[in-house]
């Protein structure tokens, strides 16, 4: 028995006819039709009924029918399981990053993955959140860390590293913040304000509250990483919204507190698309051994 004869099967069941099975199977229906007779003779039962114009299976053709199918599948799935694990010695990953991030937990996952498969040539590309998304949606990027407001998008898979408040940040002894444990968006409306531009998450996280509650902001002055707006905020230049994370960690020159009503957290996240490669399941094994539970303490573009 062998699994083309199988296959031949399968395709006469299917097709009900020698001749559109055999150019199904790519192969003359003299070919096929003698394969099938040595199954036949192999199990000791006839398989096809020929005596109509049409071909039928026999009682023992159609109780062959499903096993024929089930042992072709294993065969299939052979066949993908030892591709992917090739695939994945000589493979490609690209991951995204947004742009000044330093989250521990991703470079340790690139370097738990390089360590455990050093033939797979991995590319890190830095871009904004909303560029790394469409990279990742395109099939450009296999995963990306990503900056989101609220939630990373609904139509890609994602991990969660960072779900936090934003934070406005200024000078010791700014008056906006002096003696407040937390400030309203209505609050920071009359100062100018520090932040990091369109298409970072934290951005679109305070675009979308200010959208919610009402408010303009005066945005004075935009910088491409969490560490400059901090350092714009600190020389008295404005006052700086943050995450609380990359706000806490600039405490030994700004004062922060929480925006009270921006309801949406900034998120940071990987994301990546269903269904994803060898390389790329590997390597969402990785980070999810070097993320910890929880939120992680991050200092990144959103």
């Amino acid at each position: 028995m062998e699994l083309r004869q199988l296959e031949y099967l399968v395709a006469v069941a299917e097709e009900a006819n020698f001749t559109r099975a055999a150019q199904r199977v790519h192969i003359s229906q003299s070919g096929i039709s003698a394969q099938v007779r040595e199954l036949e003779r192999d199990l000791g039962a006839p398989l096809i009924d020929r005596s109509a114009r049409a071909a039928r299976l026999t009682d023992a053709g159609a109780a062959a029918l499903p096993h024929a199918r089930a042992a072709l599948a294993a065969a299939a799935a052979l066949r993908q399981a030892v591709s992917e694990v090739s695939g994945l010695i000589r493979g490609r990953l690209v991951v995204g990053m947004v742009t000044a991030c330093t989250v521990p937990g991703l470079f340790e996952s690139l370097a738990l993955f390089h360590g455990a498969h050093p033939g797979v040539a991995v590319t890190l590309a830095e871009d904004e959140s909303a560029a790394l998304v469409e990279r990742v949606r395109s099939g450009t990027a296999d995963l990306a860390l990503i900056g989101a407001a609220g939630a990373p998008p609904p139509d890609l898979e994602s991990l969660t590293v960072v779900s936090e408040r934003l934070a406005a940040a200024a000078a010791p002894g700014h008056p906006l913040l002096a003696g407040r444990a937390a400030v309203t968006l209505a609050d920071l409306a009359g100062h100018p304000v520090v932040c990091l531009p369109e298409g970072t998450g934290i951005r679109a996280t305070l675009d979308a509250a200010c959208a919610a509650a009402g408010v303009r902001l005066d945005v004075t002055l935009e910088a491409s990483a969490p560490g400059t707006v901090a350092d714009l905020a600190a020389r008295g230049l404005g006052v700086a919204v943050l995450s609380e994370s990359m706000a806490a960690a600039h405490s030994a020159r700004l004062h922060a507190v929480p925006v009270s009503d921006a309801a949406l957290p900034a998120v940071l996240a990987l994301v990546w698309k269903p269904g994803p490669g060898p390389a790329a399941r590997e390597f969402l094994r990785c980070c999810r051994q070097a993320f910890p539970a929880g939120n992680q303490a991050a200092v990144a573009r959103g």
